[in-house]
């Protein structure tokens, strides 16, 4: 099927205007892909548009996707010029496949002070590193909904890493979102930013705190969902296009369900479980030592390691 020439967002499809756009992309509708699939009484419903328009809008974004075909070995290949962020503890690297993937998104989830944000912070500093020393040689945009970020941390791991102070804190860009809008509308301007910057990790730390304070009750689950659903596929849409890593750290809670063994359950549901590539379970332990465990991965075994948060950044 020939490709629709000039179709290349939701409001260049016909009857799409921008109200109705934003409709779609609020509705988790982000792509001329998803239109492609849906039927016409699902878009009109979606889009306040109506059915013969729905049909329309729909044919033309089947025209205008196209699939591309791979075989197993020419995605071999592809995945071996991945790049990867040390996260500054060789048993930790070891444990995730060597480091924090681009073109992934790795969720690491916790009580209070279990070192999500610490290990968001070393990767701020290594992302900057050359690629033989464990970097990317670019720069991170670091969206902080807790107030959590510290410039002084970055400035000691910084330190011990030998690079310059002042350039390490000019190679983050911090966006203080309050709000889960704000921290959505991030991501949707980040394109530029990201050019400019040459922005190699983005980090989100964290990535539920705002939905979760916002959304309250069993009425607004839904909703909630939705909106997490549509941000955490942009963030995987940002990291393909621009081949870049992505980390996000995620509140948790307690699962009464549970009556043996760990009752801590990472917040966002089924949404964020599909959506991370990687996702890790950060614990206290004495002192300044974490248990970090490997809990999904598409390519690496269960396994856990033990970490150190020091002064200086995390170590083995």
């Amino acid at each position: 099927m020939p490709k629709e020439k000039g179709v290349k967002e939701l409001e260049d499809l016909p009857g799409i205007g921008p109200t109705s756009a934003e409709k779609l992309r609020s509705a988790g509708i982000g792509s001329l892909d998803k239109v492609a699939t849906l039927n016409p009484h699902e878009l009109s419903e979606l889009s306040g548009i109506g059915v013969e328009a729905a049909k329309k809008a729909i044919q033309t974004a089947k025209e205008s996707t196209t699939i591309d075909y791979q075989t197993a070995d020419a995605v071999l290949a592809r995945r071996k010029e991945l790049g990867r962020i040390t996260t500054g503890a060789k048993d930790l690297d070891a444990l995730i496949g060597g480091g924090i993937e681009t073109e992934s998104i790795t969720e690491a989830y916790g009580r209070f002070a279990a070192g999500k944000s610490q290990l968001g912070f070393q990767l701020a500093v290594d992302a900057q590193l050359p690629k033989e020393q464990g970097g990317l040689g670019g720069s991170v945009l670091f969206i902080d909904t807790e107030s959590t970020f510290r410039p002084e941390r970055i400035e000691a791991i910084a330190k011990e890493r030998g690079l310059d102070q002042a350039k390490a804190l000019e190679g983050i860009v911090v966006v203080r979102a309050i709000t889960s809008d704000q921290q959505m509308l991030t991501l949707e301007r980040a394109d530029k930013l990201i050019q400019e910057r040459n922005v190699k990790l983005i980090i989100v730390d964290s990535i539920t705190a705002l939905f979760r304070s916002e959304y309250l009750g069993r009425g607004a689950l839904g909703e909630r969902q939705q909106k997490l659903n549509s941000h955490i596929h942009r963030l995987q849409q940002l990291a393909d296009k621009y081949k870049l890593a992505v980390y996000i750290t995620n509140q948790v809670m307690d699962n009464p369900g549970i009556l043996f063994g760990d009752p801590t359950t990472p917040i966002g549901g089924n949404v964020l479980a599909h959506a991370a590539t990687t996702r890790l379970y950060m614990k206290k332990s004495k002192e300044e030592k974490r248990i970090v465990r490997l809990v999904d991965s598409p390519e690496m075994p269960e396994g856990e390691c033990v970490i150190k948060i020091t002064p200086s950044g995390i170590k083995d």
